[in-house]
């Protein structure tokens, strides 16, 4: 006898979890890191420096660098530091807020 599995698509998944204040806070959270993780390693090397070189011109550590940009750390970087890593890639910072749509 042949049992139908129901297949639940991943975003299904996710689009009924994020409606969990607190996991919609956490994922939130997460994808920020990820997402400054990616641009901060994006900038270094299309500035082509190390991270040692980057540490350096932001007055800050090579370890610090390696770990935000690892993208797994649970701290959020402070704006300070993202100041001093943009202007030691010689960009500016913008931070912005999204809404959400209004049905």
């Amino acid at each position: 006898m042949k049992t139908k599995s129901k297949r639940i698509a991943l975003k299904d998944v996710l689009k009924r979890e994020l409606r969990d204040p607190d996991f919609s806070f956490y994922y939130q959270r997460e994808k920020a890191i990820s997402e400054i993780a990616q641009l901060v390693r994006d900038a270094r090397l299309k500035a082509d420096l190390t991270q040692a070189q980057l540490a350096e011109k932001a007055q800050s550590s090579q370890v610090v660098i390696a770990r935000l940009e690892s993208g797994t750390d649970d701290r959020v970087p402070s704006l300070d530091l993202l100041e001093r890593i943009a202007s030691a890639l010689k960009a500016r910072l913008l931070v912005r807020f999204e809404y959400k749509k209004v049905a």
